[in-house]
């Protein structure tokens, strides 16, 4: 009975790490208008929507809108970065009735050390194919402004300036 217990335990661990790593998953650094790296993003398709991962240093301590933007490019002050993604031409923000973008996200908090790990779920969004792919022609990239979203206020939520920007790729 014993190693019957053993080689159940091995076959769930082989389907756990299986499931795994099948999962689609991208990456994007993000750098501050310097060229500085502040951050890693790590982002994973789920049935839910794609799974955000961010890991940033040397950031302002406060409030900070991010956003996945339409556009894979981020030359400084990150305008290139085009606006939010928004395949379903809605509205902005998670407090406007008529929204929101595919690419809004909650707001952040940045302790006084300007070092904050979170974790945001955008639920409208695919690592996959279609309307809703991150990897559309043209990519995206996920943006951090100076500060807080609104949460109604279109095109960006009052969000101010971008502070760091990385481009979504595989």
């Amino acid at each position: 009975m014993k190693s019957m217990s053993c080689a159940m335990i091995a076959l769930v661990l082989c389907a756990s790490t299986s499931t795994a790593q099948d999962a689609a998953t991208a990456k994007a650094e993000l750098k501050d208008a310097k060229g500085a790296v502040v951050g890693q993003a790590t982002l994973t398709d789920s049935p839910n929507g794609v799974l955000v991962h961010v890991v940033l240093t040397g950031m302002p301590a406060g409030p900070h809108a991010f956003h996945i933007h339409e556009t894979g490019t981020c030359e400084a002050p990150f305008t290139s970065a085009g606006g939010h993604f928004n395949p379903a031409s809605k509205q902005h923000g998670m407090a406007n009735p008529m929204g929101m973008h595919a690419g809004d996200l909650p707001n952040v908090q940045v302790p006084t050390d300007g070092a904050l790990t979170f974790d945001a779920m955008a639920r409208d969004v695919t690592l996959g194919t279609g309307a809703n792919s991150l990897f559309k022609s043209g990519g995206t990239a996920i943006v951090m402004h100076a500060v807080g979203d609104d949460y109604k206020t279109n095109p960006a939520g009052a969000a101010g300036a971008r502070i760091a920007c990385g481009v979504i790729a595989k």
